[in-house]
């Protein structure tokens, strides 16, 4: 089912959207910053998720209040998810937008569930917790203070500089538990930010966002990420980046070459094709067998940054802030369950 020729109204329009759900409220906004971006609230059911044990990631639990993303990075790997709701990858993916309005109630309810035993929860794994909807939704103070409230650990990854918004509920919650955040920013290009990442704050703005984090007493490094091959892998371009992540005073960085995975995959190729054709031999070289680029071009990227990192020092500084914040002592695991522990992207 397509959205082109639905009538947008501010009421439910329970046969606009099968998929998404019954009831789900169908709505515009009509300011620049929203123009052309279709809002579908919704009331889920569950919000805390374990991530299937197939993925490739370290954590095994996750908050997504939103499904699709007005960030509309053209690589972005869950562009998929939204053929399950029967929207597509690409256009839909980037304008069509599931809130998820009882997303803060869900999370207090859940981390109070008898069952739950108080492991780390990543957010902004799927899709940007603080994209351009955030603003208006303001989801994530709520969550925030129901993981502070449970003395919760949890990370987030963002490319968005509106969690600095919730610094204050950001420094309470790393008063009681183990907190920690990641900007993404896979180079520093500009042009090819506009290019490929049309609806995020710079890679500038991302970096100050680290800088400001870690300033503040949480813990806050770079994925770098995405690397694309041909575009952002030259020495020159690698240097530039790390240089500039170091400068921020990032506490780490995570390098990751660009995956390809159906969804991402037509929609990142299509982009290629019209603005770099030449490059598209090399990219089925690479991607020609799957999602992955080769292992050896993965571990030589790798190495040229984990070289860089040690020759720009990130890492070496420890934020004045995180020096002068108190630290309480961390919570005591749960009968049955694990202590909090730190989420590691290496």
């Amino acid at each position: 089912m397509r959205w082109d020729n639905l009538r947008l109204t501010g009421e439910a329009e329970d046969r606009a959207a099968p998929l998404i759900g019954r009831g789900a409220v169908t709505r515009t906004f009509d300011t620049p910053e929203f123009r052309g971006i279709t809002f579908h609230e919704v009331h889920a059911r569950s919000i805390i998720n374990r991530v299937p044990s197939a993925s490739r990631v370290p954590f095994e639990w996750t908050i997504n209040p939103y499904r699709g993303c007005s960030h509309a990075c053209t690589y972005c790997f869950a562009r998929k998810t939204h053929e399950y709701l029967d929207l597509d990858s690409g256009r839909d993916f980037d304008s069509q937008i599931v809130v998820k309005v009882n997303a803060a109630e869900l999370v207090r309810k859940e981390l109070a569930a008898p069952r739950w035993r108080g492991e780390h929860i990543a957010m902004g794994t799927n899709v940007d917790c603080y994209q351009r909807a955030e603003g208006r939704y303001r989801l994530m103070p709520g969550i925030l203070a129901a993981l502070r409230d449970a003395a919760n650990p949890f990370s987030i990854l963002t490319k968005g500089s509106l969690i600095l918004r919730d610094l204050d509920l950001l420094a309470e919650a790393a008063q009681v538990t183990d907190v920690s955040a990641n900007v993404s920013v896979g180079f520093t290009d500009p042009a090819l930010w506009r290019a490929v990442e049309p609806g995020t704050p710079s890679p500038r703005k991302r970096l100050e966002v680290c800088a400001t984090l870690n300033e503040h007493g949480i813990r806050c490094g770079v994925l770098m990420a995405p690397i694309l091959p041909h575009l952002t892998d030259s020495p020159q371009a690698l240097d530039a980046t790390v240089r500039q992540i170091a400068e921020a005073g990032a506490t780490h960085v995570v390098p990751i070459v660009l995956h390809l995975r159906p969804g991402a995959r037509e929609w990142f190729l299509a982009w290629l094709r019209r603005e770099h054709p030449r490059l598209l031999p090399r990219y089925q070289e690479l991607y020609g067998r799957g999602a992955y680029a080769p292992k050896s071009y993965q571990q030589r990227v790798t190495d040229q940054v984990r070289a860089l990192a040690a020759r720009h020092g990130v890492g070496r500084a420890t934020p004045a802030a995180a020096r002068r914040l108190p630290v309480r002592p961390r919570p005591a695991s749960r009968p049955g369950g694990e202590g909090p522990t730190q989420l590691s992207l290496l």
